[in-house]
């Protein structure tokens, strides 16, 4: 019989860890879920338990981890303001020390290892939409910069191990994703919007409406996250996986009270220190090495993620 490939999946009972998780055992893996339960919750990998192939590790990953693997994917960090914001020095130290951590046991039995860096290292992009080649433009001691530097810093590890200690990385740029299993209080805009619009509540939107986002539905985000991991050792990445459809928050918000049939008004705030105007990613280089599309329409996504708020609301 061959041996099932081993991966661990640090982040694995969050929001993405949980379905990259899923993904994995469909495909008959043997999977570890590495997670502190910060953000994560047993909620989301609670169906997995029966699966003989997995298995879940409480541990967090500022502190060294021990085991025998062959692929690694790196999933931990609070990814939402309201979250990484709340203990700022734990933030940068689970996206610096972590990274160090999961690299040196990578390196230690030889796994390969996967990245998960996010769009805000572009910060506020004076380019539109952003390449991987854009360097970006982020402010180093704001309060978001716990977050947005510390992957930044993560990835310099990545490629300096690369280049030091020849270790298989690959590393992902993550735009906004959505889709259930979201948390309905961690401040990002889909939740957010959904929570507001299904109890009739004010949507409240930060800013004058106008600055964008672009939105990519779970399912089409694990697949990226997939095919960039079984790529050819020479595709390191940097790679934007996310929708390059764009659109502002004044229209998310008007499709959303459209699609729960909301009687929600909007109501407008103050736009938080260091939000950026305009994020979308370009994946023209994504698309010829992975040939790799987003394929989730936005309202078909949002009509997915709508049900499962609603469903938590009637608990």
């Amino acid at each position: 019989m061959p041996t099932a490939t081993r991966i661990l999946v640090t982040g694995g009972a969050g929001f993405l860890g949980s379905y990259l998780c899923e993904r994995l055992l469909r495909e008959g893996n043997e999977v570890a879920c590495v997670d502190n339960f910060f953000t994560g919750s047993r909620k989301n990998i609670f169906h997995l338990l029966h699966d003989r192939n997995f298995e879940v590790i409480r541990h967090d990953v500022t502190f060294p981890l021990y085991a025998e693997i062959d692929k690694l994917y790196n999933l931990a960090c609070p990814a939402s303001p309201i979250h990484y914001q709340r203990d700022p020095v734990q933030t940068t130290k689970t996206s610096v020390h972590g990274a160090i951590n999961m690299l040196d046991l990578a390196k230690r039995v030889n796994a390969k290892i996967l990245q998960a860096s996010t769009s805000e290292i572009y910060g506020d992009p004076e380019i539109h939409p952003q390449v991987e080649d854009y360097w970006g433009r982020v402010n180093p001691i704001g309060p978001r910069s716990c977050y947005d530097e510390g992957k930044r810093c993560a990835e310099t590890l990545f490629f300096d191990y690369f280049r030091q200690d020849s270790l298989r990385i690959k590393v992902a740029r993550i735009f906004n994703t959505y889709g259930p299993r979201m948390r309905p209080d961690d401040g990002r805009v889909v939740s957010n919007f959904i929570m507001q619009a299904l109890q009739n509540k004010a949507i409240t939107i930060y800013g004058d409406g106008l600055q964008t986002r672009s939105f990519c539905y779970v399912d089409d985000l694990i697949d990226g996250l997939v095919r960039l991991m079984e790529s050819p050792d020479d595709v390191t990445g940097p790679l934007n996986l996310g929708n390059p459809a764009e659109c502002t928050m004044l229209e998310l918000a008007q499709l959303i009270i459209d699609l729960t049939g909301s009687r929600s008004e909007i109501r407008f705030c103050a736009l938080p220190i260091d939000d950026p105007r305009h994020r979308q990613p370009d994946i023209t280089k994504t698309r010829t090495i992975l040939n790799w599309v987003p394929q989730t329409p936005l309202r078909e996504g949002l009509t997915k993620t709508i049900a499962y708020f609603d469903e938590l609301l009637s608990e």
